[in-house]
């Protein structure tokens, strides 16, 4: 009876294993939603989206699945965007080589960055699923209490104990304690990310034991001898992110999904490279080189037509991709055939533990 927990219990699902969010365009709703028609609970990333896109993918959830599946934004979805001409011109010149390497130009400098968090949440107490989740810091107590009233259940991410503890003061029904092993961003909102690097398996165990609502456990967990290791130190589930970016289902590029099955997993390093924020990815030489700051999501502005040439000229490596470091692991292209297969492996190593 291990699937029995008080997570399965809240959100009435079968078993206890969530599917990582993922922004950019890698979540999709044929991820989501094969994750929840097989007892778990998908989650689909919509940070970047419009209140309008979101109602659409929902609607396209709706019709790939029945069961519950969460929704996560970012509470704090961007930074001081103020900055002035010297700094975006500093930034250009950091860049200016990369850009010549793919014979692209320069972007013109953007337009204010303004949060869209407000406008994404209405949407999202409209749609009502079943979980909203959220990361980067906690929603105000109208939006908490709003979701009670409507009965969606919150989850909240937490890197720190510190963290954690504020999200139970908040009113959250779950909290996602990630470790230091995940791959993405790093969504911290205490402390910086760079003071906030606590391993999944130190955390875990602290936070079960300061909080009194559910720890879903995150970060360098992709098999079912994780999700047991998880479960001992306390948490009432676990969250999968890299192990299902890499199957077929996912908004991933192909060269991203083949480089998770690749040596090259192996390698995985925190860059601000990637966004402005601090996250872990698979090596790259931008990552290596680039150690320029800038206000989030000042960076994208370079990064996105970047990334797009290089991706078009098969210059990988002035490309982050996503991958925590756990993805050595995965072996499963298909998100059913994973999920069935982190059961069936959870299954077998308690059954051999007489549990």
């Amino acid at each position: 009876m291990w699937h029995k927990t008080p997570v399965t219990q809240l959100l009435n699902i079968r078993y206890p294993i969530f599917q990582g969010p993922f922004g950019g365009g890698y979540s999709t709703p044929a991820l989501t939603a094969a994750v929840s028609n097989e007892g778990g609970l998908g989650g689909y990333g919509a940070y970047t989206q419009t209140p309008e896109e979101i109602a659409a993918a929902c609607d396209e959830i709706k019709t790939l699945t029945g069961q519950p599946f969460a929704l996560n934004l970012w509470v704090n979805d961007v930074d001081d965007a103020r900055y002035s001409n010297g700094e975006f011109k500093a930034l250009a010149t950091i860049y200016k080589p990369y850009f010549d390497e793919l014979g692209i130009p320069l972007p013109e400098p953007p337009a204010p960055v303004t949060s869209q968090f407000e406008r994404q949440v209405e949407m999202v107490l409209r749609i009502k699923p079943a979980v909203f989740s959220f990361v980067f810091g906690i929603p105000g107590q109208g939006i908490l209490k709003e979701c009670k009233k409507q009965g969606i259940k919150t989850v909240g991410g937490a890197t720190t104990l510190d963290e954690a503890l504020a999200l139970e003061e908040a009113g959250v029904d779950m909290i996602i304690a990630t470790g230091f092993e995940a791959g993405g961003h790093r969504p911290s909102f205490l402390r910086k990310a760079a003071s906030s690097l606590t391993g999944t398996f130190a955390l875990i165990p602290q936070v079960a034991d300061g909080v009194s609502v559910p720890v879903i456990a995150a970060g360098g967990i992709a098999d079912g001898r994780g999700i047991v290791a998880a479960l001992t130190l306390g948490a009432s589930a676990v969250q999968l992110g890299t192990a299902f970016l890499a199957c077929e289902e996912s908004g991933a590029p192909a060269v991203h999904k083949a480089a998770l099955f690749s040596q090259q997993a192996r390698y995985t390093t925190l860059t601000e490279v990637a966004t402005g924020r601090l996250g872990r990815g698979l090596n790259s030489r931008l990552a290596e080189e680039m150690t320029a700051h800038a206000p989030f999501p000042l960076h994208g502005r370079f990064l996105s037509s970047l990334r797009t040439a290089a991706l078009a000229q098969g210059k990988h490596d002035l490309v982050t991709f996503w991958s925590g470091q756990a993805a050595p692991l995965i072996k499963h292209r298909q998100a059913d055939e994973l999920f069935r297969n982190l059961v069936a492996q959870t299954e077998d190593i308690l059954e051999k533990r007489g549990a």
